[in-house]
């Protein structure tokens, strides 16, 4: 039986998603706490790889076990009890056996805020920011991004993919309150991609590189002609979206 979870945390203590030899990971975490609940050792496979200091309000991820579980509030608060408190399991459903957390994905959509002003309740959650930005070049910028689809040059040079191909499908600047939000949608990352977008289109917001510049660098296929990365602690997986037929026994509990 395969089930997924649906979960959200705080990236800052966290030394991202996957299990790394020097940290405490997301997976690992969820991996110790769903393994004592359920008495047995239990992996999980995410939708994705956040970066170390990276948040989510939304992730999934799925786990399979040989008998079918009852999946109640009770045992979804147990799994929180245990948790650490950066991270928080809102869902535990069952799927079929052919869904997978990350391949069944359709897309996923990020926020990179940022503000000008520091403010010690969002102390690492966003990225303070003085410079002023000329917002309108920088949405002209990310308007090509959907006109493209190979996007090497945003991303970390060492990393193992077959390809660099994503389709964009929202990828725009708006104001909300004292923040600017760079807001992006796509099938797919690649990895540090939305971190150096964000650090390119700043260059293009301060009128350090023009929108014609920034279209020569996607073009170029070249990490070394992009921008710098961007602090992770702005940057949160906002949402993951599958078929609804993923998500039709999907019950969030209070």
């Amino acid at each position: 039986m395969r089930y997924f979870i649906q979960l959200s945390y705080k990236g800052t203590e966290f030394k991202g998603w996957q299990n790394q030899p020097n940290g405490i990971s997301i997976q690992e975490s969820l991996e110790k706490a769903l393994s004592s609940i359920l008495r047995r050792p239990t992996t999980i496979v995410g939708s994705g790889r956040t970066d170390s200091g990276v948040h989510a309000e939304q992730q999934f991820a799925h786990f399979e076990v040989e008998e079918p579980l009852t999946v109640t509030a009770q045992l979804v608060y147990a799994l929180n009890c245990i948790l650490p408190a950066g991270i928080a399991v809102q869902a535990m459903f069952p799927v079929e056996a052919d869904m997978h957390a990350r391949y069944s994905a359709e897309y996923r959509y990020y926020q990179y805020r940022i503000s000008r002003h520091k403010n010690p309740f969002l102390q690492k959650q966003i990225y303070v920011f003085r410079p002023e930005l000329e917002v309108s070049l920088m949405n002209e910028a990310a308007g090509l991004l959907l006109q493209y689809t190979d996007f090497q040059s945003f991303s970390k040079v060492r990393t193992s993919v077959n390809h660099f191909h994503c389709t964009i499908t929202r990828a725009e600047w708006l104001r909300e309150g004292d923040q600017l939000i760079f807001h992006v949608k796509a099938n797919r990352f690649l990895y540090g991609m939305v971190r150096t977008l964000v650090g390119t289109l700043l260059e293009v917001g301060q009128g350090r590189m023009t929108v014609a510049d920034f279209e020569q660098i996607i073009l170029a296929r070249d990490r070394t002609v992009a921008g710098r990365s961007v602090p992770p602690d702005g940057l949160f997986l906002v949402e993951v979206g599958y078929p609804s037929e993923v998500l039709q026994n999907r019950f969030i509990f209070d």
